[in-house]
């Protein structure tokens, strides 16, 4: 899969790419975006979490500006029509269509797999990303009510879906 529009190249992830996305992490997943930092000790332990292949990646030059990571939630057979995913876009470029054409490509490959559901987890307080979600066709399947204390608050956790055709 490799889709380049506007400059931006969309692709499968690469070994080469562990580092830019390890700094990615560290950026974009904070207190406002998850329950905890995301802080990869070593490129080993971030490439056992991540193998190459398992993110679509969105690169302008030979920046990586974002990604969405997929998985299987489970090892289970009748569980692998569902795949879980994340997604995360360096703040320089976000409001550029660039978590669009992710999620795109994202529903493209599940397809492509035949899988029937994409899923992913959101903080209650994180309204952008829940917009985002809403607007690329996902919904609220559940919440884990105060799940997380974040900063002296508790937080709900969402859970979203979007079933494909």
């Amino acid at each position: 899969m490799i889709i380049i529009q506007e400059a931006i190249e969309v692709r499968l992830s690469h070994l080469r790419d562990a580092r830019q996305l390890m700094d990615l992490d560290a950026l974009v997943w904070d207190e406002h975006t998850a329950p905890g930092p995301v802080q990869w000790t070593s490129r080993e332990q971030y490439l056992n979490a991540c193998p190459p292949g398992s993110q679509i990646i969105a690169v302008r030059d030979t920046r990586v500006v974002g990604y969405v990571g997929f998985r299987a939630p489970t090892g289970l057979r009748s569980n692998a029509h569902v795949l879980e995913i994340h997604i995360a876009v360096h703040p320089a470029y976000q409001k550029q269509g660039i978590g669009s054409m992710l999620m795109d490509s994202v529903k493209e490959l599940a397809r492509e797999q035949q899988v029937k559901k994409l899923r992913l987890r959101v903080l209650s307080h994180n309204r952008r990303a829940l917009a985002f979600y809403q607007k690329c066709g996902f919904i609220e399947e559940g919440r884990l009510l105060n799940e997380f204390c974040i900063g002296g608050k508790y937080v709900d956790d969402i859970l979203m879906r979007y079933l494909l055709k």
